[in-house]
C-alpha cells in the first residue's frame, strides 16, 4: 500500500500557523497545505485500497483548513488597520501597547522619537 504525503501537508500547516502574523505568509503556506490535502485526499477517494493514510491525511487537511482561517483572520485585520490608520495613529496604538505591557523605556523612547518625525498628514 501507498501513503498519501501528509508531511508536507504538516509542515506547512505549521508554517501557516507560526507565520500568521507575518503580513500574509501563513496564508500562503496554509493555502498551500490545503490545495496539497485536497488533491491527495482525490487520489485517496479515486482509489482507498490503494492508500493506508487516508484517515490521516482528512487529519491534515482539518489541521490545514484551520491554519487557513487563523492566517487569512490575521492577514484581514493587518490590511484592515494599515488602510483604516494613518501611520500616526498605528504608531500611537503600538507606544500605548508596548507602554500597557510594560515594555523597557528605551524602545518606547525609539518609538517616540519616530513619532515626531512624521509629518501630518491631511
Amino acid at each position: 500500500m501507498q501513503k498519501l504525503n501528509t508531511t508536507a501537508v504538516y509542515i506547512l500547516s505549521i508554517v501557516g500557523f507560526l507565520c500568521c502574523c507575518a503580513w500574509g505568509l501563513g496564508f500562503v503556506a496554509a493555502l498551500i497545505a490545503f490545495i496539497i490535502a485536497n488533491k491527495e485526499l482525490k487520489k485517496y477517494n479515486e482509489n482507498p485500497e490503494a492508500y493506508s493514510n487516508g484517515k490521516a491525511m482528512k487529519t491534515a487537511k482539518t489541521v490545514a483548513l484551520v491554519s487557513l482561517i487563523v492566517s487569512g483572520l490575521v492577514t484581514a485585520y493587518t490590511a484592515y488597520t494599515y488602510f483604516a490608520y494613518t501611520e500616526r495613529e498605528r504608531l500611537e496604538q503600538g507606544i500605548d501597547f508596548y507602554r500597557s505591557i510594560g515594555a523597557p523605556d528605551e524602545m518606547i523612547d525609539a518609538m517616540e522619537d519616530q513619532l515626531d518625525n512624521i509629518e501630518d498628514e491631511e
